[in-house]
């Protein structure tokens, strides 16, 4: 039988091969299996694959354990010295834009005591090179504990430098804000300074940190310059430095123990310029602790003297006991009990309203008050302000000293400026009203226009009364005690203040106490100019008078020709024809003709 050949079965289709997929594990397992095989053939490439494994691994960690070690010391630091670093402050800047205070940055040396290998070495290094570090006090801190003391704040970079190559383990540096005063002591009592920390002591600089700073300072936002909004104040870079120079002139010519001067928009209630001197400079500030160094302007109180009479002159006329044609009887001295009111410039006659003002009779305001009665004259002392603390932005501001039985007596003599005392500004607020048509504004410290200073205004006497006010203080200044400051051009008016001082309890004949209030220009007042001086003594040139008139007046008078064109107040060499026009109205013919009489007082 022969063999049956079979055909042979068709081949079938098989499905794709995929050799990669089936081979990478076959792979791996073949190379862990031969890594940890015994196979000695193998062996030295095993050891090499295996200790470049364990060699980059190594190298991996060491690199992080630098980096970590790095950055953990600078947080460290940071954390220590984090709280203590000044934070920064907003600059501050005139109306103008000019910078009165700023930041620039700074670099401090700290020591990280535990750290410190040999602490004598270390403080005779740091002393070598910071001079003025006391060595036994940074001994004594190296000694302690802590983990961060400051060595020296606000370094120069020479002295950065020479700390560094130092090469001081545990010694290093922390940028931070140092506040600097660019104009030195100028406005030094209205910016007052912030302390190393960055802290506002006082003036607007403590100002600025109740209004929430130092809250944001404290919850922990590193607060940088740029993120700062500046404060603008109201005052004049260029006008403050005049006001100043010439008070240092004033005090020095007529050999004052101090003095201050101010200017004051009385639409607005901006403090245009303040200088009080003995001043400092807020870069030095340890000079501010001197008690001579007080901002005389709102801290100091005093009898304002007869600048007073101009409150009283105006409350008689604003309460219809008196008009520019009454008549006041000052023919003798004024006598109440043991009391005995005497007139520096006796008439020994009848005087108008005018005349008690232009010859400031002590008996003219002391009768004027009467007629208006005690309650009536602690009233109108009230509504302007005057027997309560003025509330500014500068945290400085002194209580005024008012009697506590006040009786007839008190209003005779605070009528005249003696037995009640205010602070200068407080004095100036009462009459920036009084001539600025009759509205209460409260003095600020920030620039403010005259939209908003209306919205918080009272009225606090007629516009009449007023312009009657005006009337008699350009009087003064034409025929009175403020001819001495009747600067030619400026149509001003004013009034002058003499009060004897008190020493130990009594008044000191010897020693007065001068002011000088003067208003530019006096038919539409933009500003009231007040002038200080302590203690000044009589010159030959004043013919033996040390009053007013001849020393606070003279200064008023220098600064105002200074000042005017700086405020956008050229002067007018045709002087207004129609200054009053309200008084014409009412049928006072002579308001604007000059009268005769008044002395320097």
């Amino acid at each position: 039988m022969a063999d049956r050949i079979e055909p042979l079965p068709h081949p079938q289709p098989s499905s794709p091969a995929r050799p990669q997929a089936a081979s990478k594990p076959r792979r791996l397992k073949a190379l862990v299996a031969g890594l940890f095989s015994t196979n000695l053939a193998k062996t030295p490439t095993r050891l090499k694959l295996v200790g470049c494994a364990f060699l980059a691994l190594y190298a991996v960690i060491a690199g992080r354990l630098v980096y970590f070690g790095l950055h953990q010391e600078q947080a460290s630091v940071a954390r220590r010295g984090g709280d203590v670093v000044a934070a920064a402050r907003p600059d501050i800047l005139d109306r103008n834009g000019d910078v009165l205070a700023t930041d620039i940055r700074v670099m401090s040396v700290f020591a990280e005591p535990r750290r410190i290998i040999d602490k004598d070495e270390a403080v005779e290094l740091l002393t070598a090179v910071l001079p003025d570090v006391d060595a036994a006090d940074l001994r004594r801190r190296l000694g302690s504990r802590k983990g961060f003391i400051w060595v020296k704040r606000a370094v120069t970079p020479k002295q950065q430098e020479e700390v560094y190559r130092l090469g001081l383990p545990g010694v290093g540096f922390l940028p931070e804000n140092k506040r600097v005063y660019p104009n030195g002591p100028l406005a030094a009592h209205v910016l007052g300074f912030a302390n190393l920390d960055g802290v506002g002591v006082s003036g607007l600089e403590k100002y600025i940190d109740g209004q929430g700073l130092s809250e944001l300072s404290g919850a922990g936002f590193r607060l940088t310059p740029d993120a700062l909004s500046p404060i603008t104040t109201s005052l004049d870079r260029k006008a403050s430095y005049a006001a100043r120079d010439e008070l240092m002139k004033g005090i020095a010519k007529f050999k004052a123990k101090s003095g201050a001067a101010v200017i004051l928009d009385v639409n607005t209630g901006e403090v245009v310029a303040l200088a009080s001197l003995p001043d400092y400079d807020p870069n030095t500030p340890a000079d501010a602790l001197d008690p001579n160094h007080i901002n005389r302007v709102s801290v100091g109180v005093y009898e304002m003297g007869s600048t007073f009479k101009a409150i009283s002159v105006a409350m008689a006329l604003d309460s219809g006991k008196a008009n520019l044609n009454s008549r006041v009887d000052a023919r003798d001295s004024l006598r109440y009990g043991r009391f005995t009111i005497h007139d520096f410039h006796a008439q020994h006659r009848i005087l108008t309203v005018p005349e008690v003002f232009t010859y400031s009779s002590n008996i003219g305001a002391a009768r004027l008050a009467l007629m208006v009665g005690v309650e009536g004259h602690k009233a109108f002392l009230r509504k302007l302000g005057q027997m309560s603390k003025l509330k500014t932005e500068l945290p400085e501001t002194a209580e005024p000293l008012v009697p506590k039985n006040w009786g007839e007596l008190n209003t005779m003599t605070i009528a005249f400026g003696q037995g009640m005392n205010v602070s200068p500004l407080q004095a100036m607020m009462a009459v920036g009203a009084l001539v600025n048509g009759g509205l209460l504004v409260t003095p600020t410290f920030l620039k403010r226009d005259e939209a908003a200073a209306r919205k918080i205004a009272t009225r606090v006497v007629k516009p009449e009364t007023s312009e009657e006010l005006r009337y008699v203080m350009r009087l003064n200044a034409e025929i009175g005690s403020a001819k001495i400051a009747n600067v030619n051009g400026y149509f001003i008016g004013g009034k002058t203040g003499t009060a004897d001082k008190i020493v130990h309890g009594r008044y000191a004949q010897d020693r007065v106490f001068t002011t000088f209030m003067a208003i530019m220009p006096a038919d539409k007042p933009k500003y009231l100019v007040l002038t200080l001086l302590d203690e000044p003594q009589a010159l030959p040139e004043t013919h033996g008078y040390r009053t007013a008139a001849w020393n606070a007046g003279a200064v008023a008078g220098k600064i105002i020709e200074r000042v005017g064109p700086l405020l956008g107040l050229p002067p007018r060499f045709e002087l207004p024809t129609q200054p009053f026009p309200l008084l014409a109205k009412l049928g006072y013919g002579f308001a604007n003709v000059p009268q005769s009489g008044g002395r320097e007082h």
